[in-house]
């Protein structure tokens, strides 16, 4: 065996090892997964994202990156293989095979089992078996992958799709509140914040293990997991700085839970943040933007024991915690444009306020236990970033 046979042994060997190294990282180990062997994610991902920018309305946008991460999972997979078949391509070729085209042919015919091309020398054979029980424990592990990452993602868009009829669509804090005033059951809101801690430290958990998670699009255009936690999160913390004494210790945990959420998941992705931002830090939300939520709120007669300039002041204490990490997730994820999210790549400066449904009900009936009558509220009147 010569130098060159050496090394090029040596070098299948190494990209054997990576590659499992790799596969047990994304598939296996239960944390964040950091190898090189996922950058043809992230090259999919962004030539997803470039074609998107030709989109002139968010739904087409939406459509064209629904398809991106799905790609990307597929090419992921298909990597693992190739990478898997390059290494033992040098190997066969290292332990003495006359040709390269010799040894491409006997490792695909080992790692996908097909059995059409055997090694005669014994070192050979046993790199043969070596090969055909990599593929099938890989092909296996990837089986095993998808239903574990859907599983995860169907219990994430649950209670996003459940938020729409409580939070319009695209979601947005204040809504929330209007919505269960106008419908008389703002005792409600201790449930909902509840099922969201549970909600964000599922996410928490399932996302920072599988970031394609983060990728996969809502089925509807206009939801969002990003934009569904930042709206009951602002809604909670709209709560404990409008009326405290109302509030339920619910809406505390929530947004602990959910900034913590989110803190995690940008550790995950290498997203900068402040892990203890002062309360009196500035916002990026404008405080026009809050007096025109508040004052809708005084209007339906949500229950308020603040002046709204004191209210301000604890809702940015409170959002101060996670105002940067949504916008940047938002961002990043390319959520729609809610009002209260941030700016987009291509819809800087605008947002899509939630329609709410009319009150419709039969001409001259009285209004039922939970129905109250009350004229829509006015749009917000200020920025909504």
């Amino acid at each position: 065996m010569t130098i060159e046979h050496v090394l090029v042994l040596l070098a299948g060997i190494v990209i054997l090892l990576g590659t499992a190294r790799s596969v047990l990282t994304v598939l296996i180990v239960p944390r964040p997964a950091s190898s090189y062997v996922v950058y043809p994610v992230i090259v999919v991902r962004a030539a997803f994202r470039r074609v998107s920018q030709l989109a002139r309305t968010y739904p087409t946008k939406d459509r064209i990156l629904a398809v991106a991460e799905p790609v990307a999972l597929v090419v992921l997979l298909i990597t693992w293989l190739l990478m898997t078949m390059a290494g033992f391509t040098l190997v066969n070729w290292g332990v003495g095979h006359e040709s390269f085209v010799t040894a491409f042919s006997e490792a695909g015919s080992s790692v996908f089992t097909l059995g059409f091309a055997v090694g005669h020398a014994s070192g050979s054979r046993v790199i043969d078996f070596i090969a055909a029980g990599t593929g099938l424990v890989l092909v296996a592990l990837q089986i095993a992958y998808l239903p574990t990452l859907y599983s995860a993602y169907n219990r994430r868009e649950t209670l996003v799709t459940l938020l729409e009829s409580r939070a319009g669509a695209p979601a947005w804090g204040p809504e929330i509140l209007i919505r269960h005033q106008l419908v008389g059951s703002i005792d409600n809101l201790t449930g909902l914040f509840a099922d969201w801690e549970r909600w964000a430290a599922d996410v928490t958990e399932s996302h920072c293990t599988y970031p394609s998670l983060l990728y996969l699009r809502s089925p509807r255009s206009l939801n969002s997991w990003v934009v569904s936690l930042l709206a009951v999160m602002d809604a909670a913390a709209l709560v404990l700085a409008v009326d405290p004494a109302g509030a339920p210790t619910e809406a505390r945990m929530c947004v602990r839970m959910g900034f913590t959420c989110l803190r995690d998941i940008a550790q995950a992705t290498h997203i900068p943040f402040d892990p203890d931002p002062s309360p009196d830090d500035p916002l990026e939300l404008p405080e026009s933007a809050f007096d025109a939520a508040f004052r809708q709120l005084e209007t339906i007669g949500y229950p308020v024991s603040r002046p709204a300039a004191e209210a301000w002041l604890h809702f940015r204490g409170w959002r101060v915690n996670y105002e940067s990490l949504a916008y940047a997730l938002a961002y990043r994820l390319d959520a729609p444009p809610a009002p209260w999210s941030g700016p987009r790549r291509r819809f800087r400066g605008e947002s899509m306020e939630p329609a709410r449904p009319a009150d419709r009900q039969p001409s001259g009936a009285p209004a039922g236990p939970g129905q109250i009558r009350r004229p829509p509220a006015p749009t917000p009147d200020a920025p909504q970033l």
